[in-house]
């Protein structure tokens, strides 16, 4: 059986990637590379974004990494810090929504790790968006939870299917 390497977070940093590697517990752990619809989504979701971004003081933030704890280092798709924008080059403190865009090769139990690191940071709103079977997920305590639209209600922004799925 292989064993694998133990790097510290501060290697982690140092280290240039082709694509954007996650760090977690002491691993260097490869993303899932998207693929179209992947890209389109963000896209969709970055046009949805600008109305509330211009009436709120929220700010938008894509594939940046970010600390979730001492040792384990995420790259969420799509962030979105409320109140105060991030003075960090890499954020330790948790946005307000976090949102993962599901690629073809993501595996359910990498994606609920992630979701579950995530939780125990402190992001209040996370969301799972599946481009594939056109469906919007929740992420909270009870777990992951099919639901008809993802919403922020005090900034009055929602994202439905057909916002996002009419034109795949």
């Amino acid at each position: 059986m292989a064993t694998k390497s133990q790097i510290t977070a501060e290697q982690y940093l140092g280290m240039a990637f082709e694509y954007e590697a996650e760090y977690v517990h002491g691993e260097v752990v490869q993303r899932a590379m998207p693929d179209y619809m992947h890209g389109r989504i963000a896209f969709l979701i970055a046009q949805a974004l600008v109305p509330v971004t211009v009436a709120h003081p929220l700010y938008p933030c894509f594939e940046v990494r970010m600390r979730v704890a001492p040792d384990a280092y995420r790259i969420p798709d799509v962030a979105v810090f409320g109140g105060v924008e991030p003075k960090q080059e890499v954020p330790s403190a948790p946005p307000l929504l976090v949102i993962e865009i599901l690629s073809k090769d993501d595996r359910h139990h990498d994606l609920m790790e992630k979701l579950e690191e995530y939780r125990a940071w402190g992001v209040l709103n996370i969301w799972v968006v599946d481009p594939h079977s056109k469906r919007l997920s929740l992420y909270t305590a009870s777990g992951l939870q099919n639901v008809s639209s993802l919403a922020l209600p005090d900034y009055a922004f929602e994202l439905t299917p057909a916002e996002l799925f009419s034109d795949l």
